[in-house]
């Protein structure tokens, strides 16, 4: 049977600071990150069914990211668990959208934890088969299934 992959881009707005880091990126900056989702799976082969001949609905992949991943980081500080208590208290005080992570956020590390969600969301016969983040313009992280242990 023939494997197809299908992949859908996502954009969100997202800051994040590298507690001891030793560069600029220590401090509290932002992104706009692109988020490439690449499943592989074989397509459907059932002229009775609405989804035949698709491997998945470009639509629920749509629906699957957004809401496990994009909603969650869309215009939210991201820091790791072990930034200042006094910076967490003040900026949940002051009602930002801050989300805690426990790992340093980085580009590596935010595709490992999107992996790790949405592998468990997808429908059975499809497997994700690729992720790519990119942090700036130029600079991106990947990761494939291929090449895991």
């Amino acid at each position: 049977m023939n494997k197809i992959r299908l992949t859908r881009l996502f954009s969100f707005e997202m800051a994040h600071a590298l507690q001891g880091y030793d560069g600029p990126c220590s401090n509290i900056h932002g992104h706009t990150y692109r988020l490439q989702v690449t499943v592989i799976g074989t397509p459907l082969a059932d002229e009775a069914h609405p989804k035949n001949g698709m491997v998945l609905d470009f639509g629920d992949l749509k629906k699957l990211v957004q809401a496990h991943i994009v909603e969650a980081v869309d215009h939210a500080l991201v820091l790791g668990v072990n930034s200042p208590p006094e910076l967490v208290a003040t900026l949940r005080k002051l009602h930002h959208k801050l989300l805690l992570t426990p790992y340093q956020p980085t580009c590596e590390n935010m595709l490992l934890d999107f992996k790790t969600r949405l592998r468990s969301l997808l429908p059975t016969g499809v497997q994700l088969f690729s992720l790519k983040l990119w942090e700036t313009q130029n600079s991106f992280a990947e990761w494939h299934a291929s090449d895991e242990g």
